[in-house]
């Protein structure tokens, strides 16, 4: 097992706890181990409720782990850390015995977090505003199976809160929380979807940002953890048997699961923020400095130092977590250049990497990569290792802009629909296309707004992305105009079959198979109301029924699903004249309309016609035969050669 796997050096108090760390209950008592290279010393507060009732020492090691053994207490025990050390911020030390700090190896925690700005405060105590880590018998492993998803279907990506919070079929008591996944109403709708797997944002315990509490506001997406292996209690209330029966019940339908984890920051931010646990451990052991300064790479405040020892065995640790106790299928690496960061940059090759992938409890998983971050050298679109998948922004980008009608698009276009082997090297594509995510506008909301809306996020609208290759349709935001409606919901459809008639992995955020909108609000973190849970019973159950068909449709065509590219002796680009494409084309002769005909070994030729015109186009098959395709559109055809 992950933790508790070694055995007790029997003696007088069972005080020795051999190699792993946390909290370990056993016949007689319970033993902690924490690491902290730094800290003068380490002492676990016990508590009653929310009453502390000891505070016991423990012993440091040589190898930086602190550790100690309390006889008559078990699993349900609740505490948390108390460390002594040096106070400096300037040299990047906030050790402070006045500060509760949760376990990094935490494993359940008894309530959310929740922001006061005494968290930063030298000296005040902060037991009665802290959570509690509370001591956790772990289940027996699940047996190792292969993941379900594969490279090639469709990924569906969810935020747990925000997709039931609204869902009429759901009970009440389940809206918002992991269990609703296992509703045979939602696994209905992902079974109808043909989804191969749901991609969970983050699901492990985070915090509000420091800014958000005096708005009035809380963050709904749930990327500033703490804690990176203790589910957050609003998502699970049940603790890991709910994910564990989530996974199961998607397991039985034939759906993966994919967990968005988050390990390059934590929600204690800048020089400012809260103490809560890895900053009181020691901040420098833990993130990444500068002359004393935190190294602000994530747009977070502070950046993890997955180069370092611990940093990296508490990755691995986390992520052979959720694999052993719940039987994930794979995962998202939020920001993953981090991943491979040291003081001189980015390397695919670093060590976390590379103990990523050889780990043989995690090669086998499903890997995405965000493959950027927001330090020197930090995109990074193409460069992770033959077993990544990485979301593929130029995709997204690409798409938008043939479709908003920008000149010379038509030859990216043709690129990214045959796996982007411009940008992936090697035999197959690993891309994930996408056209929206969580982030940034929804399908709906990019042919709606030609600007961001974001004034309630009370930033004044600064936050967010300012170029979105978005566009209106003649009238922003929202509009009864019959014409500016069924030009949007046409728009909206050509994009959807772009993105289902493309090589390689498709993502479709929750909500864009039946028009999601978020207002213009292309940020919408800090939302947890209406403007971002699904409107179920609003949902535009037509647009529902068409990407069902898209995927029906495409699950029917392996000349898409598969991952190596579509070449010369697969794919033919024609004009709608039916002749191939001259290099002129590419370059303004054909902006317009172009023919995806496609005839890889083994498996019927289609022909995928592209009109983003305004007029209605002839296009001419081979065998002679005629399709007219209606202005911005896309259509499928048979085509006998």
């Amino acid at each position: 097992m992950l933790r508790c796997s070694g055995r007790w050096r029997r003696g007088a108090a069972d005080a020795a706890l051999l190699t792993m760390l946390g909290a370990c209950p056993t016949a007689n008592g319970n033993g902690f181990a924490v690491w902290s290279g730094q800290a003068t010393r380490v002492s676990v507060a016990l508590f009653d409720g929310e009453r502390e009732v000891a505070l016991v020492p423990l012993e440091p090691g040589q190898d930086g782990v602190h550790r100690g053994f309390v006889a008559g207490i078990g699993a349900g025990t609740r505490y948390g850390y108390r460390a002594e050390g040096p106070w400096d911020p300037g040299a990047g030390h906030w050790f402070d015995p006045a500060k509760l700090l949760m376990d990094p190896y935490a494993l359940e925690i008894d309530r959310p977090y929740r922001h006061d700005a005494r968290l930063a405060e030298r000296g005040f105590d902060t037991a009665g505003l802290m959570p509690k880590a509370v001591v956790v018998a772990l289940a027996e492993p699940l047996a190792k199976e292969p993941p379900r998803f594969r490279a090639g279907g469709l990924i569906y990506e969810l935020s747990v809160r925000g997709f039931s919070m609204l869902h009429p079929d759901v009970p009440q008591h389940l809206r918002g929380t992991l269990a609703a996944l296992a509703h045979p109403a939602v696994i209905a709708h992902l079974l109808k979807l043909r989804v191969a797997a749901v991609e969970l944002m983050p699901v492990v315990a985070w915090i509000d940002e420091r800014h958000l509490p005096p708005l009035g506001l809380v963050n709904a997406w749930g990327y500033n953890p703490v804690t990176f292996m203790a589910l957050d209690p609003r998502l699970a209330p049940g603790g890991m048997a709910e994910l564990r029966g989530a996974v199961a019940a998607l397991h039985r339908a034939g759906i993966g699961v994919i967990l968005d984890l988050v390990f390059n920051h934590s929600g204690e931010s800048d020089a400012l923020g809260p103490t809560l646990s890895l900053r009181g451990l020691g901040a420098t052991d833990h993130y990444r400095h500068h002359e004393g300064r935190l190294v602000n790479d994530t747009g977070c405040g502070n950046t993890l130092a997955c180069d370092a020892p611990v940093v990296r065995r508490m990755v691995l640790d986390a992520l052979r977590h959720f694999v052993m106790q719940a039987g994930v299928d794979g995962f998202r690496f939020d920001l993953a250049p981090i991943l491979g960061r040291s003081a001189s940059g980015f390397d695919a090759g670093a060590e976390l990497l590379r103990e990523i992938v050889a780990d043989p409890w995690l090669s086998d998983r499903v890997l995405i990569a965000e493959p950027w971050d927001l330090g020197p050298g930090g995109y990074q679109l193409g460069q992770f290792g033959a077993l990544w998948l990485e979301w593929n922004d130029r995709y997204r980008d690409d798409v938008r802009r043939f479709w908003r009608g920008d000149r010379g698009a038509i030859g990216a276009l043709a690129t990214r629909l045959a796996g982007s082997s411009d940008l992936f090297g090697g035999e197959g594509t690993r891309t994930v296309n996408f056209l929206a995510a969580h982030d940034g506008f929804s399908l709906a909301d990019l042919v709606s707004h030609a600007r961001k809306h974001n004034e309630a996020n009370g930033e004044d609208n600064r936050d967010g992305h300012d170029e979105n290759m978005s566009w209106n349709n003649g009238v922003e935001g929202e509009s009864l105009e019959p014409a500016v409606v069924t030009a949007r919901e046409r728009d909206v459809r050509a994009l959807l079959s772009t993105l289902f008639a493309s090589r390689g992995t498709i993502m479709l955020t929750a909500g864009d198979e039946f028009g999601r909108t978020q207002r213009g609000n292309n940020n919408g973190y800090a939302q947890d109301n209406v403007l971002t849970w699904l409107d179920w019973d609003e949902r535009d159950q037509a647009l529902e029924d068409f990407v069902a068909g898209l995927s029906d449709w495409r699950e029917g065509q392996g000349a898409f699903a598969g991952t190596g590219f579509l070449g010369p002796s697969d794919v033919q680009w024609l004009t709608p004249g039916g002749v191939p494409f001259q290099e002129a084309d590419w370059h303004g002769g054909c902006e317009d309309a172009l023919l995806m005909l496609l005839h890889p070994e083994g498996t019927t030729a289609v022909g995928v016609c592209f009109n983003r015109g305004r007029e209605a186009v002839e296009f001419v098959l081979p065998g002679g035969a005629r399709e007219t395709v209606a202005a911005r559109s896309v259509v499928f055809v048979g085509v006998s050669e």
